[in-house]
């Protein structure tokens, strides 16, 4: 009989255990990118003896593994352009004091550096270059350069009724990004040749070119004649540049009034950063106040083929302990999932299933405790019969 109370007491020992893994699940209900885990358990070596037939004892139950449950978890918007979440198969990786860590936890800033870094301990986000991770930053990126207007995209009506029509308020920019307001001067001359205007383009009072367009009986340009293009040279230090009026979507009927206007001109100011954000590739998207954005490093992603070998380190972090292989890719790529982003990863954690498994756990304590209890009256039982002799 005191084989039973060792028993049960193993049984003690693993419900326990099985409660404070439990009692870690719940507790982390709402840690993003948190993984629940099962824990398993084993009975315990067997006596055999034979006399005509086996007979076999078991002598309790032990606790084995820890399953960790990869599956996603339910995605929730936070506002933060920064944080991203994985769709799918694979683990931002992370780098730190030499380290490699893996997590699905997408909660990233950008420090004082440049870096792209996680927000909880500044471990510094992997990026992909080639087959080589790579940090992620922004330093060197946080000013876009000026760009000299080449087009000016002229779109709408000129009207068959109009003598001249002024487009007024032309802004373009030179190649140090100084902005110029010019003023565009037609005339038609539809009198001495049909469909025909003629034009001044004029900054400050000043020609700095002319031309002519033509168009068809149908009011579309006539090829050939929809565009122009001059050496425009506007100073102060700022390299000449080659600008073209381009006329081939405008038209040209009977209307009330003309309406030509400015549809687009390519050049911009110097811009400063203004934004980081993520998108759903793993892209980083630098917005400018110049209303500029540039696409610039991905994320990296890995991926394993045998998850069992990944080891919790506590803050969302795993490693890599037992045998398997990585894979790395790009959200989108090598069977990697794309990111949702503007949001973090919760918790998959089903709080009804743990419950379940509490009530089993507390079942299964109460029972071994009986065990326990009713082998040690069998016990005493056995004293007060030789006490009776």
């Amino acid at each position: 009989m005191l084989d039973s109370i060792y028993i049960g007491a193993t049984g003690l020992t693993s419900f326990s255990e099985g409660l404070s893994n439990i009692s870690n699940n719940v507790a982390n209900l709402n840690t993003p990118g948190f993984k629940g885990s099962q824990l398993e358990f084993l009975d315990l070596f067997y006596r055999h003896q034979y006399s005509g037939t086996m007979s076999s004892r078991g002598s309790g139950v032990e606790t084995g593994a820890t399953v960790l449950d990869f599956s996603d978890g339910e995605f929730r918007q936070n506002g933060n352009d920064l944080n991203a979440a994985i769709d799918g198969n694979g683990f931002f990786v992370l780098r730190k004091d030499g380290e490699i860590y893996y997590t699905r936890a997408g909660q990233f800033e950008i420090d004082e550096d440049g870096f792209l870094i996680a927000s909880t301990d500044g471990a510094r986000v992997a990026g992909l270059q080639g087959n080589a991770l790579a940090d992620i930053s922004v330093a060197g990126k946080r000013s876009n350069p000026p760009k000299a207007t080449q087009l000016l995209n002229f779109a709408n009506t000129l009207s068959t009724t109009s003598s001249t029509f002024d487009v007024q308020d032309i802004t373009v920019f030179d190649s140090l990004g100084g902005e110029h307001t010019l003023t565009l001067k037609l005339t038609n001359d539809s009198a001495n040749t049909p469909g025909r205007w003629t034009f001044e383009l004029k900054e400050n009072g000043n020609t700095l070119s002319s031309g002519e367009i033509k168009y068809s009986g149908d009011g579309s340009p006539i090829a050939g004649w929809e565009s122009h293009s001059f050496s425009y040279a506007p100073g102060s230090g700022a390299q000449p540049t080659q600008l073209t009026l381009d006329f081939s979507d405008s038209t040209y009927f009977s209307a009330a009034a003309s309406t030509l206007k400015v549809a687009k001109q390519d050049g911009y100011a110097a811009g400063f950063l203004s934004g980081v954000a993520l998108d759903s590739e793993g892209k980083l998207v630098l917005s400018y106040s110049n209303g500029q954005t540039l696409k610039d490093d991905r994320l990296a992603l890995a991926w394993f083929d045998n998850l069992a070998a990944l080891q919790s380190q506590g803050g969302n972090r795993y490693t890599v302990y037992g045998e398997t292989s990585r894979i790395l890719g790009q959200p989108g790529t090598n069977g990697m999932g794309k990111l949702q982003t503007g949001g973090i990863e919760l918790s998959n954690v089903d709080l009804a299933k743990e419950f379940s498994e509490l009530i089993l756990l507390q079942r299964g304590y109460q029972a071994s405790s009986q065990v326990i209890t009713t082998a040690n009256e069998m016990i005493q039982q056995l004293g007060e019969i030789r006490g009776r002799r």
